[in-house]
């Protein structure tokens, strides 16, 4: 029970992964494309990450806001989620209700575990300017007051443990940010995956396309800036969404 005086309420966070990338269908596709680094989703996967908006929309909390890993297959899925979250009846939409901004600390793990060094771009430029990221956005959801909380990805060779590390890291400062509000974070398999060994050591877990995670935690407020917070719990029940883990016995 909170003092007198103080609020308390309960902050929602969904950890997501992006939706169908097209090079785990089409081998041939990293040959020809321009930017083979940074897949698209397939039309599949478009589906996919509308009909989980859907059903985000659906929970007994709403999503207030939304941070995107900067790579094109997560910002595909957050517009497809975002139109989702913003629909009104199935045929109007409120973009007043969900606010989005790229969050670099979101970004895929870099290395070669992950991304093949044949395709990591010579010059390093690895994405345009943050505005051409944000356009595939609709501009009345994008908040340009948003200060990422990693000013630029990390450098490729980035390890697994410091990849893991960032991830976790990032979740917590987003939800510290802004504690007044419910979360969705669309990011990477590996993303999803710290965001459950946070609470479980010792798990073996797949994260399937538009898979999500689902955590909470209460807040008691002593002014508006000022709050403590208890730890966060998760919700996810295991193989409910897109998510199937199983323990693992201590090494």
């Amino acid at each position: 029970m909170a003092e007198e005086g103080n609020e308390e309420r309960v902050q929602h966070v969904v950890v997501m992964r992006h939706g169908d990338r097209i090079d785990h269908f089409d081998p041939n596709w990293v040959k020809q494309a321009a930017r083979p680094w940074d897949p698209v989703l397939i039309n599949g996967g478009k589906a996919r990450a509308r009909a989980t908006g859907a059903r985000l929309a659906g929970l007994d909390f709403p999503i207030h806001r939304v941070f995107v890993s900067p790579f094109v297959r997560c910002r595909e899925t957050a517009a497809e989620v975002i139109a989702a979250l913003c629909s009104v009846g199935g045929t109007d939409t409120d973009p007043s209700r969900v606010k989005v901004a790229i969050e670099y600390g979101l970004s895929e793990m870099l290395n070669n575990q992950v991304v093949e060094p044949s395709v990591v771009p010579k010059d390093g430029n690895w994405f345009p300017d943050v505005s051409q990221l944000e356009a595939i956005f609709p501009q009345e959801t994008v908040d340009h007051s948003v200060t990422p909380i990693y000013q630029q990805i990390p450098a490729y060779g980035e390890s697994v443990v410091n990849a893991r590390r960032r991830f976790a890291s990032v979740i917590r400062s987003l939800a510290d940010k802004y504690p007044h509000e419910n979360l969705l974070l669309i990011t990477h398999g590996e993303g999803v995956w710290v965001s459950v060994q946070y609470f479980y050591k010792y798990v073996d877990m797949f994260v399937d396309y538009c898979g999500y995670s689902l955590l909470e935690r209460k807040i008691t407020f002593k002014s508006p800036e000022e709050f403590t917070s208890e730890n966060f719990n998760l919700l996810t029940k295991n193989n409910d969404t897109g998510l199937v883990y199983r323990h693992l016995p201590l090494a």
